[in-house]
């Protein structure tokens, strides 16, 4: 793994014409832990000096790129999260149920509930506290549905601990616990095609029927939702 990255680094920084001595200074502290912190808007980091901000911002969103997963699925930080705790991550949905349908998941892929540690467990339940209340406002809804499939035979489609997140409106769904059935049958991967979700008085499509948003789509919202985090901007040296 740690190859690849330095592979991707490598890539990456010749665009930004460093000399090769430069590179492999930045590649060694990337691989090796040395980058420590850094935001949207300003970059901190120690061990490179003479090296520019956009040099180690770039490699190091390459290295962060590379390391994202939920489940077997590759997530994109700059387009999918739009949250990050020490141990989570907020993340808008490939395929959602209704508009601002996100995910919590933890960092570390973990199948089940009782596989987290405990403070593993905390930072999931503080990251829904604090992400919902901010999703309801967003997409002017009244009421939440939080959600979680602990395991294959209680539904769950992707084996890492994830909690779906629904902003609901009056009337949206109808009858109300249809929405349960579409959590269930919810599945990360597909790709067939399907009406675009109406907000109001919403007809569930099955899974299978729903189309997955592009990148851009979703990056569109990313954008919008980190926005609600201003404490909390997740980058690459967030430790995602």
């Amino acid at each position: 793994a740690r190859e690849r990255v330095a592979m991707r680094v490598s890539m990456l920084l010749k665009r930004l014409h460093l000399r090769a001595r430069q590179r492999q200074r930045v590649i060694t502290a990337i691989t090796s832990g040395l980058i420590i912190v850094g935001c949207a808007h300003h970059i901190g980091y120690r061990g490179l000096p003479g090296l520019g901000a956009k040099a180690v911002s770039t490699a190091t969103a390459a290295a962060a790129e590379s390391s994202v997963m939920f489940g077997r699925f590759k997530i994109s930080s700059e387009n999918q999260v739009f949250y990050a705790s020490k141990h989570c991550l907020g993340i808008v949905n490939l395929k959602p149920i209704v508009p601002g349908h996100v995910l919590v998941i933890p960092k570390r892929v973990a199948p089940r509930l009782m596989d987290l540690t405990d403070e593993e467990s905390q930072d999931l339940m503080s990251s829904i506290r604090k992400i919902s209340p901010k999703i309801e406002h967003h997409y002017k809804a009244t009421a939440l549905n939080i959600a979680m499939q602990d395991g294959k035979d209680a539904g769950q489609s992707v084996p890492h601990v994830h909690v779906h997140i629904l902003p609901r409106i009056p009337k949206d769904i109808e009858p109300n616990d249809k929405v349960y059935d579409a959590i269930e049958s919810w599945n990360q991967s597909g790709d067939a095609v399907a009406p675009e979700i109406q907000r109001a008085k919403l007809e569930v499509p099955r899974d299978e029927d729903r189309k997955p948003r592009t990148m851009e789509e979703m990056g569109v919202e990313a954008r919008e939702l980190r926005a609600l985090f201003p404490d909390n901007l997740p980058t690459p040296m967030d430790g995602i």
